[in-house]
């Protein structure tokens, strides 16, 4: 039975089970309430009561709370399959599936799409017991993600399809609506999505891939025919180095992990060579991410070696933790979806603080602030020595910071205060003024009420 609210789609499959789907635009308050901060987001309620959420589309996770909010397993037990139809017990899966129909959210739902091009998806979706829609081909993947899923499936030793997305922009936008899945890979087994290239390889890691393969009655290919590709062995999207010299193998490997984030680019930072060289250097920026570059045009060697050591044929390439992420496409895309800053904190890249941050942070570090050359008992110049004198005769409580240790703050204050000279004096993160201010100010008795008026 359906039950339709304002605002609200509920599909009730037993007295006591609800799935209930809520707007997240439309219903700020609960949204809010429950902390949603990015959708699909998944609240489980028992006896009334929140008892377990699922930010993400998951199918392995949200297949296994599923299942255990309806009953069908117990808390302790070992994950569920990845697959919805195999986690959930029948009755469960029947009412995802009707209320996902509903709502034009069930894979293969035509929402958005013609006919023609449904029919033509889904026989596409068909064609293989296991078809993976990627960038690039098998032999030559034109995407780390991609070259990640080929190797696990060449590992599971699986017979698969595949279909170069980048040949083909009415599948490759068409079938975003068709899965409901925005990005690419996406691997199907049985014409059943499976998901991307995270829970594939957290399905691998698991054992589960193999699994949800032997339940779905895909065999295993002979050793022979699934022998990896000489070039598409390497972890992390790197493919295991062919052809190369040790020595320069050693170094490529040393300047791939020279820095945390490393890019290989057309020209330096300050001056790219290239728009694709460009556009990755100012998502970094924008990011603000610290990194490292090497401009390959000074360098012939690495520039056709790393091709070779990385399985990719083109520049840039961007580098984390010395894994390959990709080139300006891949890295503009993944920005686009968020997907780039969550790579970013998995991997333990923080943020840099920004000089303006920076100064923003130290002046209202204290209510009064001076920035001076030395410090209050040692200042390094007459002009903050008389300040400093001014501020204890008038009893006021201020915090300093020594600008002779720091020529970045020393010189980037004076362009945000517009200011030329020290010491500089501050109250609640505005400037009042330099040394003749400051001691005019205090002559006339007017210093304390200045500050704290």
């Amino acid at each position: 039975m359906l039950l339709r609210v304002q605002g609200f789609v509920a599909h009730s499959f037993s007295n006591t089970e609800i799935f209930l789907l809520v707007e997240a635009e439309e219903q700020p308050e609960i949204s809010e309430l429950h902390s949603v901060s990015a959708v699909p987001y998944f609240v489980f309620f028992k006896e009334g009561m929140a008892v377990d959420t699922l930010e993400g589309a998951d199918p392995s996770s949200l297949a296994n709370k599923v299942a255990k909010i309806a009953g069908s397993i117990t808390p302790g037990d070992p994950a569920a399959p990845a697959s919805l139809g195999m986690a959930a017990g029948a009755t469960v899966l029947e009412a995802v599936q009707e209320l996902a129909r509903e709502n034009g959210t069930l894979q293969g739902s035509s929402s958005g799409l013609d006919d023609r091009l449904t029919k033509r998806l889904q026989q596409l979706v068909a064609s293989h017991p296991v078809l993976l829609f990627m960038k690039g081909t098998p032999d030559a993947p034109q995407c780390g993600f991609s070259q990640k899923v080929v190797d696990i499936l060449k590992k599971e030793k699986v017979k698969f399809g595949s279909f170069d997305i980048l040949t083909d922009n009415e599948v490759r936008e068409g079938l975003k609506k068709f899965s409901n899945w925005p990005t690419y890979p996406q691997l199907y087994c049985k014409g059943e999505l499976l998901g991307g290239c995270d829970i594939v390889i957290t399905m691998h890691e698991s054992g589960e891939l193999t699994e949800v393969f032997k339940d779905h009655g895909v065999g295993i290919s002979d050793s022979r025919e699934a022998k990896p590709n000489e070039t598409a062995g390497g972890k992390g999207g790197i493919a295991q180095p062919s052809g190369l010299s040790d020595v320069l193998t050693t170094r490529l490997s040393g300047l791939i992990n020279s820095s945390p984030v490393m890019l290989f680019m057309k020209g330096t930072t300050n001056e790219p060579r290239c728009g694709f060289s460009r556009k990755v250097v100012e998502i970094l920026k924008q990011e603000k991410v610290e990194f490292e570059s090497f401009d390959i045009l000074t360098d012939d060697e690495v520039r056709q070696g790393l091709k070779v050591y990385s399985n990719w044929s083109s520049y840039p390439q961007l580098y984390i933790k010395g894994e390959l992420i990709g080139g300006s496409d891949i890295v503009l895309e993944m920005q686009k979806s968020g997907e780039f800053r969550k790579v970013l904190t998995e991997k333990g890249i923080h943020r840099k603080e920004s000089l303006e941050d920076r100064l923003k942070n130290l002046l209202n570090s204290s209510p009064v602030m001076l920035f001076m050359k030395g410090t209050p008992d040692s200042p390094r110049c007459g002009f903050s020595s008389k300040v400093v004198n001014a501020l204890k005769e008038e009893g006021v409580d201020f915090g300093s910071f020594d600008i002779l240790s720091d020529e970045e703050v020393r010189q980037g204050l004076k362009t945000f205060s517009n200011w030329p000279t020290y010491p500089q004096l501050y109250y609640k993160g505005e400037l009042v003024g330099g040394c003749d201010i400051v001691l005019e100010l205090h002559s006339a008795g007017e210093l304390k009420s200045t500050l704290f008026e």
